[in-house]
């Protein structure tokens, strides 16, 4: 589910000024995440939302900033093409590089953790070597699948400032999978300014930046980018005033103060923000599970490597990847013993012997295709997550920091 919210109250400037208003607000519902972005291009084309310098508000259990490994970073520019290539992990960097989103803040639930907390900032751009849409960004996120370049590589590039927040029930809330909220966290501070070196930099290491925000009760009405709020103007869960309560009107605040860098902004929902579920623990037993995450694991890489170390990871990782591919496809034709043996050879590959002799046992002839897409999809780190899901009245306290 989308809103886009666009005009003169969303920006200043010339573009602002000159933005249509909607007689209400527009929610588009999709099933598919990545198909409200026609809608998004609609509003672009109508002049409801600008063509560049858009904040983009994004709840979800998974960031979606992916990119379309082998697309040509010029097929932003015609968008039915870009329309086909994009699935519900990569669709929201291509418009950064196409220039229309600038600011990305990603509201993320406790058992979603595959971008490192705080505020980052990198370019997207234009591999010069392979044409394909690439960012400097060093978190293991990108690493993990193949889109880190150097700066210098990199032609038409665009500025994103990402901000990365965990939103947590309040302790009062209760539990989920026997787990407690924690029971302190850190105060959210996220980063509105424009300093320090855009090709990759990140504020998490730094506390202030660490974005943890208790979900609270008795909000009594929305906050306008105007509004100072108290603490004792903000109750927490349990009604009485509290740490959790304070940083959810300071996330607001943030947020708001993140939104105004923005001409418009389009506030993004996705359901599993609230509640998701891994059917692939359905379809593979857990052993099976088991030996998909050795085949496909991601080692982080140490902190502060140099430039040539990060290349050296993303291309062992692209091996890794290309590898895995290339050996469940040969199998669709040829899943014999001595076959088997010969890619369980190559380094990292001994758990596919086990891994096929466990299915061909369970289904006979298996989908070799169809574990492999399972294997790239739902195995990254840019996709592992715990089954969970927020209490009922952590759903209805949510509409106060949406609202």
């Amino acid at each position: 589910m989308s809103s886009s919210g666009g005009g003169e109250e969303q920006g200043v400037g010339h573009e602002s000024s000159s933005l249509r208003t909607y007689p209400k607000l527009p929610v588009w519902v999709v099933e598919d995440h990545h198909d409200v972005l026609p809608f998004i291009y609609r509003a672009i084309g109508s002049k409801h939302l600008p063509v560049s310098n858009i904040s983009f508000v994004h709840l979800d259990s998974h960031p979606d900033l992916l990119i379309p490994l082998d697309m040509p970073a010029d097929t932003v520019f015609d968008k039915e093409a870009l329309f086909s290539e994009l699935s519900i992990e990569n669709w929201i960097m291509p418009a950064v590089y196409a220039g229309h989103f600038s600011q990305v803040i990603w509201l993320h639930p406790v058992w979603a953790q595959q971008i490192e907390e705080g505020t980052h900032h990198f370019l997207v751009g234009k591999d010069a070597s392979t044409t394909t849409i690439r960012v400097t960004s060093t978190d293991p996120y990108f690493l993990s699948d193949g889109l880190y370049v150097p700066a210098d590589q990199l032609e038409n590039k665009k500025s994103l400032h990402l901000d990365v927040c965990l939103v947590n029930p309040s302790k009062a809330s209760g539990d989920w999978e026997g787990k407690q909220a924690p029971r302190s966290a850190k105060k959210c501070k996220l980063s509105v300014d424009d300093t320090g070196d855009a090709s990759s930099s990140k504020d998490s290491t730094d506390p202030s930046h660490s974005c943890t925000v208790g979900l609270s009760d008795g909000f009594g009405k929305s906050i306008s980018g105007h509004e100072k709020l108290s603490n004792s103007q903000v109750p927490s869960a349990s009604g009485s005033t509290g740490k959790h309560g304070y940083q959810m009107s300071e996330l607001v605040r943030d947020i708001l103060q993140v939104l105004k860098k923005g001409t418009a902004f389009v506030l993004d929902i996705d359901l599993d923000f609230f509640s998701v579920k891994n059917p692939f623990k359905e379809i593979y037993t857990q052993e099976e599970y088991k030996l998909l995450q050795e085949l496909y694991s991601f080692k982080k890489p140490k902190s502060n490597l140099s430039e040539d170390e990060l290349v050296d990871c993303v291309e062992n990782r692209t091996h890794q990847l290309e590898d895995l591919e290339a050996a469940f496809a040969d199998l669709c034709d040829d899943d014999t013993e001595e076959n088997l043996k010969r890619w369980a050879a190559n380094p990292g590959m001994k758990p596919l012997v086990q891994l096929v002799r466990n299915l061909k046992d369970r289904m006979g002839t298996p989908d070799y295709e169809m574990v492999e897409l399972d294997l790239r999809l739902q195995l990254s780190p840019a996709f592992l997550l715990s089954e969970s899901g927020f209490p009922i009245d952590f759903v209805r306290r949510s509409q106060k920091l949406i609202t």
